[in-house]
Formats: structure tokens, sequence, C-alpha cells
């Protein structure tokens, strides 16, 4: 805390609303970023999962400009001075921002230089410059070059006659100078690297070069008898952002496919360069990119570096974690039939916690039983992320065709997956599904699903409520929980939400789920204030939320007056947190955790304690003003003893966890590096299915 901190009336900072109260939320990610790259340091990881989490703050740090810095450049043109709930301008976050973006690029370089480069070389795998191969080796890529490079490449100058080209976002370009034998006139001239050929490629077992070095080593090919007096590499990052489909159209798929066509000619948000570019040539590519000289970032290379994916891939299985098999339920297990797989799901249901448990033993095989059991009359589903091979979606299809009664909930919006959730809505449509979009002005987030069986004693409504995607490649880097039920009240109010989605009644109303942006909100700011009551009364008050995120001010708001009346708060957020802990006077009961390793922490569970008759939620929402207030979102209450102790036993674990989890200090992440224990995603890892319970 800070001495202008300690002189802060923390009660009086509450009641009016006081900035102090909150992080900036841009700020917040990018610090979850730095825990990420955090990772790549950590000599406990295996050297290629290191290298795996350089590539991944590598991505997410180009997901922020495209998101984020796009975001604040918009609002930078129209409203500068607008403060955001933390107190600082849009034109402050911009700068603090783009600052913090240039410094984290470079210390991503200089880790990859200086750190997991050498220590690659030293177990064998060399990534080297083309200049440094021997005469033999350097033969043999000039014919990579020549037969698998070089009739992709299209060599682009800059004159009178040939325009600027357009430079695609997240693309690799050499910049070059060209100059003119009769005039000596110097042009920009262009090599874009191509994207569908290997970033690096073997020059011999474990030893790579980078695709531009090999480009540039072979210039000469692609300019002859013009000379290239210098080069470099350049990276532009473009706005991701589209347009919500707002006016009345009889196809919304060719409204979003029309967005997601401008997208590729979206505004750039940034510009990389390695060494020293030109100053002509720079000039130039701001003018064309319509950017400024503090949107370039001065990089020494190489550029991308998300593309070190293909190194952590090698297979070299002493450098990355141990492989490990998901369990199979026992609940799953030894089903002879059909009617015995969903007799299974009645009573208490059946909850699973992926990866450790198999998805495509359950959820994908709840589908795949649903499409082929006679008795299944109608199938309606919810799809936000998913494979562009998605087993459950082929499923669905299946289940078409045998005459089943088939809706599906696509949402067209979810960023960066609308084309292939475009291509997933014709496929289904033509397989004479039922597919609805539901209300443009509010993403399909939920995570639902029901089959509906004629069964003896008459229809019985399976369904599962998941906090993930459904996702067969995701659920086996996240860690997600899914609830399998045939109760009739959760059923129920499923069979409202979908009714909802698909008639776009004007509300929904349910008994037990918590829906956005109908009662989930109140449900949760009400649950709180319950805790506040019995803290205030001389009971026990607490609250364990997991999530991935904490932006939403109001609920921030309303945590630190808990904390106030002595609720003991324990909040596990992998990402963003507006919430500063542990701050006397104003979040002494506040305790914030994040917990980053093998996994990606996913699930979203929240706990009351209710003065000893606690309540469990799970489901798709995290605690964001998105989710809260625009999206369609679910979380159902969780009822089974056995499955309540289980989700109590998982939130305590993580509260435990020592080798994993980074604390929360006031604004401050802290971890300690010396722990040298198992971590929970491995703990989980080794647990069988009986202990799993």
């Amino acid at each position: 805390m800070t001495a202008e901190d300690r002189r802060i009336d923390w009660k009086a900072a509450l009641k009016a609303g006081a900035p102090e109260l909150y992080q900036n939320r841009e700020l917040s990610w990018l610090d979850f970023n730095d825990r990420v790259l955090a990772e790549a340091d950590d000599p406990r990881n295996p050297l290629f999962e290191r290298v795996r989490f350089l590539a991944i703050a590598s991505s997410n740090l180009d997901e922020f400009y495209a998101k984020r810095i796009s975001w604040l450049r918009q609002l930078l043109r129209t409203t500068p001075g607008r403060r955001t709930v933390d107190g600082l301008t849009i034109a402050e976050q911009y700068a603090m921002v783009s600052r913090r973006c240039a410094e984290a690029r470079r210390a991503m370089e200089t880790r990859w230089q200086e750190a997991l480069r050498p220590a690659l070389e030293q177990h064998g795998v060399d990534v080297v410059s083309f200049a440094s191969l021997e005469p033999s080796a350097r033969s043999v890529l000039s014919g990579y070059f020549m037969e698998s490079v070089y009739p992709v490449l299209t060599p682009l100058v800059v004159d009178p006659a040939h325009p600027f080209p357009f430079i695609s976002s997240n693309s690799l370009s050499l910049a070059l100078t060209i100059r003119e034998p009769r005039t000596g006139m110097e042009r920009f001239g262009r090599v874009k690297v191509p994207q569908n050929r290997p970033r690096f490629v073997e020059a011999s077992p474990m030893r790579f070069v980078a695709l531009e070095e090999l480009i540039a080593a072979h210039l000469d090919v692609l300019f002859p008898g013009v000379e290239v007096s210098g080069w470099s590499m350049l990276r532009v990052l473009r706005s991701i952002e589209i347009g919500t489909p707002g006016e009345a159209a009889e196809d919304v798929i060719e409204l979003v496919e029309r967005e997601v066509r401008r997208r590729r000619l979206a505004e750039a948000v940034s510009l990389e360069v390695t060494g020293t570019l030109d100053p002509d040539r720079e000039a130039l590519l701001l003018e064309e990119l319509d950017l400024s000289q503090s949107d370039v970032v001065v990089c020494g290379g190489p550029l991308g570096l998300a593309d070190l994916h293909q190194i952590a891939k090698l297979p070299l299985p002493d450098l990355t974690f141990p492989p490990f098999t998901p369990r199979v339920p026992p609940t799953f297990t030894n089903l002879t039939d059909r009617a015995m797989f969903f007799n299974t799901l009645h009573g208490e249901g059946v909850l699973v916690h992926h990866p450790y448990e198999s998805f495509d033993a359950t959820v994908v095989r709840f589908f795949e039983e649903a499409a082929r059991d006679p008795a299944v009359l109608a199938i309606k589903h919810t799809t936000y992320r998913t494979s562009a091979d998605s087993p459950i979606l082929q499923a669905l299809i299946e289940a078409s065709m045998r005459g089943k009664q088939v809706a599906v909930l696509v949402e067209l919006l979810a960023r960066m997956d609308e084309e292939n959730n475009i291509d997933w809505a014709r496929r289904l449509e033509e397989a004479g599904i039922h597919v609805a979009y539901g209300d443009p002005g509010k993403k399909i987030h939920g995570k639902i699903s029901l089959v509906v069986r004629d069964e003896p004693a008459g229809l019985v409504v399976y369904g599962h409520i998941g906090t993930g995607n459904y996702n067969s490649q995701t659920a086996r880097l996240y860690t997600d929980m899914g609830l399998f039920t045939t109760d009739p009240t959760i059923c129920g109010d499923m069979l409202r939400v979908f009714n909802h989605l698909t008639g776009l009644a004007g509300s929904v109303d349910t008994q037990e789920l918590l829906v956005a942006p109908e009662s989930l909100r109140s449900g949760i700011e009400r649950r709180i204030r319950r805790e506040m009551e019995h803290a205030a009364n001389g009971r026990a008050g607490h609250l364990i939320f997991k999530m991935n995120a904490l932006e939403d001010h109001d609920v921030t708001k309303l945590l630190y007056d808990a904390s106030q009346v002595g609720v003991r708060i324990d909040l596990i957020v992998r990402g963003i947190s507006r919430l500063r802990a542990g701050v006397t006077g104003l979040s002494e009961n506040v305790r914030v955790v994040s917990v980053l390793g093998r996994f990606l922490e996913h699930s979203r569970l929240y706990y009351f304690a209710n003065d000893g008759q606690p309540e469990y939620f799970m489901g798709s929402a995290d605690i964001m003003k998105r989710n809260l207030d625009e999206r369609i979102e679910v979380l159902t209450p969780i009822h089974a003893p056995a499955h309540r102790q289980e989700v109590h036993a998982l939130l305590e674990l993580l509260l435990e966890e020592r080798r994993q989890a980074w604390e929360l200090r006031d604004s401050t992440w802290t971890r300690d590096p010396d722990v040298d224990e198992p971590g929970i995603h491995d703990r989980l890892i080794a647990l069988p299915s009986s202990a799993a319970r």
C-alpha cells in the first residue's frame, strides 16, 4: 500500500464509489499475461513447456492488441478524456497500455534469445541462422526453397505502376529497399512470408532455420538484376472487432460473413519491425497504415513468437509434461446398451471434471448415444466455440438423418470462430436441423443441451450443463466441469431457456437456474447480501468464487462491502481482477489467487456458505458486465451431496495450492518460486476415479 493509500478513508471511498477502489481492466489483463510469461522462465517446467508458455503469452498479446488496443484507439478518437471506473482517462490508458505492450514484446524476445534458445541448444535443438550452416546444409535448404517456397512467393515493389500492397494482420513480411540499377532510385519492396509453410525449416535433424531467413538468403532469385540494399522484418496487427448485425435481414449468416470479410481490411493497430527501418520506408508504412510513430514497436526479432508452438511439438517426450490418459468415470463403464447408459444419469445425475475425466467418453458419448437411440425423440443444443471436426455436431447431423427433432443454437458472433460457426450452421441446416441464432444483441454463451427420451414411464428429459465449450480439442487442455441431470425442475428451466432462444420471447422465467440477463446478476448479488446479513448478525459468512475474470465494478464494490462486515471471501481468478485484495480498512477479509499451469483453469464455480445450508452453482458466466448483462448465460445449482463435496474439495485444493498459485496483495501478484512439490494439475491427474469422488 502506498503512503497515499494510507491516507484514504476507505469507508468514505466505498460510499462514493471512488476510483481508488478499482484496478484498471487493461493493466490487470497485462498482469495476467506477465504471469503466463513467468511460466516460460520457471525451471520447474519442462523446457518445451516453457517454450509453449512463451508462445501462448505472445499469442495472448496479439489478441490483446487486436481487441483492447483497437477499442482504446476507437475511443481515443472520440472521447479521449472519458474516464473509466478506475479514474484513468482513455488517453492515459492508451499511453500506459501501449508502453506496457511494447515492454512485454521486448521481454518475450529477451526470454527467447537469452534463455530458451540457448537451453534448447543444450538439448540438441538448434534454431540457427542460414549463414551459419555448412555448405551442404545450405544446399539442401536452397533446394527446399526452390521447390516448396519460391512458387508461393510474390515479390512486390511500390512504384507508380504498383500501389502499396495490403498487409494482412499477423502476417510476417520482409521490408526491402530496392535500388534500380539504371537510375539509382530506391523503392520499397515487400515479400510476404507464407503462412501455409512451416515457420521453422529443418536443415538437419533437430536443427532449424526461420523461414524468413531462408527467403532473405534468396532475394536475388526473387529480384534478379536489381540491388537489395537492405531488409528488415515487419508485422502488422489489425483490429478483430466486427459489427453486430443490427439490420433486419432474411439471412443473418450473410450479414456476419460480410462483417468477417470487412475484418480482413480492419484498421491497423500496431507495426512491429526488427532492426533499423529506413526512415523513408518507415514514413511510407505509417502513412499507408494510418499509424503514428508511437504505434511502432522495434524488436530484435524474431517476430511472431506464437509460431514457437512448432518447436514445442517436436517429438522429445523428456522435454514435455508426461502424457496422461483421461479417466473414464465408473458410471460410464460396462454399459452394454443405450438404455443402461441413460439409466445411469437418473437419480443424482453425474458430475464430470475435464480433462482429468474423458470428454469424449462422457459428453461426446451422450450425444452419440442419443443420436442412435430409437427412444430419443428430440435433442436441443447450444454451440459457441467448437472444432472444425466436431464429433458432437456430427452426431446431431446423424440424429436428424434418423428422424429425430434437432434444434441447435449457433452463436455466429463467437469472436474469431465466426467462419467455423457459419460453416457448421450451413451443414446443420442442410441436414434438416432447425438452426437458430438467438438475439443479435446478446451472444449465446451458455453451455446447455437437452435430450428428450420416450421411456415406459413417460417422456424423460436429460440435461447437460457445462462450464466450458462443447469442444473435444480444448477439453483436453482446459479444466471444466459438466453436470448430467434428469432433475425435472432444472430440465424444465432448460426447456424454457431453449424456447426463449428459439422463439425470442420477451424474457425467461426460471425456478432454479440463474440466467443472464434476467436473473443471474440479481441472484448472485442477493446471495452476497445474504452472507453479509449472516456476518452482521454474528454468524459466519463465507464466499468462494472461481472464475476467469472479476471485471464488473458493481459486484466488486459489493464484495468490498461484504468484507467490511466480516464476510470471508476467497476468489480464484485466472485473469482480470478489478478488486484490490488484503488492503487494510478495505479488503482485509478478501483473498485472491490465480492458478496457472499445465491446463487453463476455465471452470466457473460459486459457493455461498448460507449459515450451514450452503449453495453451489456452476456454469458459463464470469463476473464481468458482459456476462451478467449482455449475454445469455446459465448457472445451475448443484444439489447432490457427493457433487457438492467434490466441488468443495476442488475449491479447497485450489486455495491451498502452493506450486502453481499466485496471490494478489493489494494490486501486486506474487508467488513462491521455490516450492518443490507437485502442482494441483499433476495431483489431480494422478488420482484414480474412485479417489476423485
